[in-house]
């Protein structure tokens, strides 16, 4: 699922995100003015998915990314912040967010550290296209 935060004004999601930007228009996209992603429209979504933890990265940690957090803990949902994916423009905002969103409940994890967990084991079908995702972003 991906949110865009008033995307008028602060542009589309940057496709780089993906490893293969076709796989952005596999994901719906839902525009939003509030901080948290957890729109009416955004819940209504992540129910139907029927999901217990949700993975979160994005820019402003200590808004979008915290609002989102909290939001989806308050909702009974496990949350997995990836705390090397999320931003702030002041470091210390990052850091602060970080400390809150862990103290909160959120469990903090790395990109390559969730990928591994999400696959369990080196027989996964896409083990070796992650593996070599994390060696060339090292």
């Amino acid at each position: 699922v991906i949110t865009q935060q008033y995307t008028k004004v602060f542009g589309q999601t940057v496709p780089d995100v993906f490893a293969d930007p076709e796989d952005m228009k596999k994901c719906p996209i839902f525009e939003k003015k509030k901080f948290s992603m957890c729109t009416d429209e955004v819940k209504s979504h992540l129910k139907s998915l029927d999901k217990q933890s949700v993975v979160i990265f994005g820019i402003e940690s200590h808004v979008c990314v915290q609002q989102t957090c909290l939001d989806l803990l308050e909702d009974g949902k496990d949350v997995h912040i990836i705390a090397d994916s999320v931003s702030s423009q002041q470091p210390y905002d990052r850091e602060m967010a970080l400390t809150r969103m862990s103290q909160a409940g959120a469990f903090l994890t790395t990109a390559q550290s969730a990928a591994f967990m999400l696959m369990q084991s080196a027989e996964h079908a896409n083990f070796k296209a992650v593996s070599k995702l994390t060696v060339e972003h090292m």
